[in-house]
């Protein structure tokens, strides 16, 4: 698949939102990659928290929608105190779990999931699902 980074993308409303969410400055990261070494969460991710970052920089918004990573996340926080420029990534996480949610995309039915099912969900995936089901 052909990615398209453009300056367009970059300053899209979607990279705006995800800043004004979380507070954060994408840009302030350079991928030192100390936030997905320190990840307790990393190997059921499908991308690290750094090029969740990345990502996120460049407006690659189809690209984080099918991503598994936002949902994976526990904000533990390990990542923010990990991080030499003081960007707190958890934040970021959630901001992008907002935007999903608030498009109404998201990985969870939680009407259609068996208890079993249920108990293998991270928690964060049932948080999210419950503040979808009832803002």
């Amino acid at each position: 698949m052909k990615t398209i980074i453009s300056r367009q993308k970059i300053r899209s409303p979607f990279v705006a939102k995800v800043e004004e969410l979380s507070g954060q400055n994408l840009l302030a990261c350079y991928q030192c990659g100390k936030c997905s070494a320190g990840c307790p969460a990393i190997s059921q991710m499908d991308l690290p928290p750094n090029q969740v970052i990345r990502y996120a920089q460049l407006g690659l918004k189809d690209e984080l929608i099918n991503s598994n990573t936002m949902w994976i996340c526990a904000s533990c926080l390990t990542c923010n105190v990990r991080c030499p420029k003081g960007i707190n990534i958890a934040e970021v996480m959630e901001a992008l779990r907002q935007v999903l949610l608030r498009q109404r995309k998201d990985h969870v039915d939680i009407n259609k999931l068996s208890t079993k099912e249920k108990s293998e969900l991270p928690p964060i995936a049932l948080v999210g699902n419950f503040r979808k089901t009832t803002s």
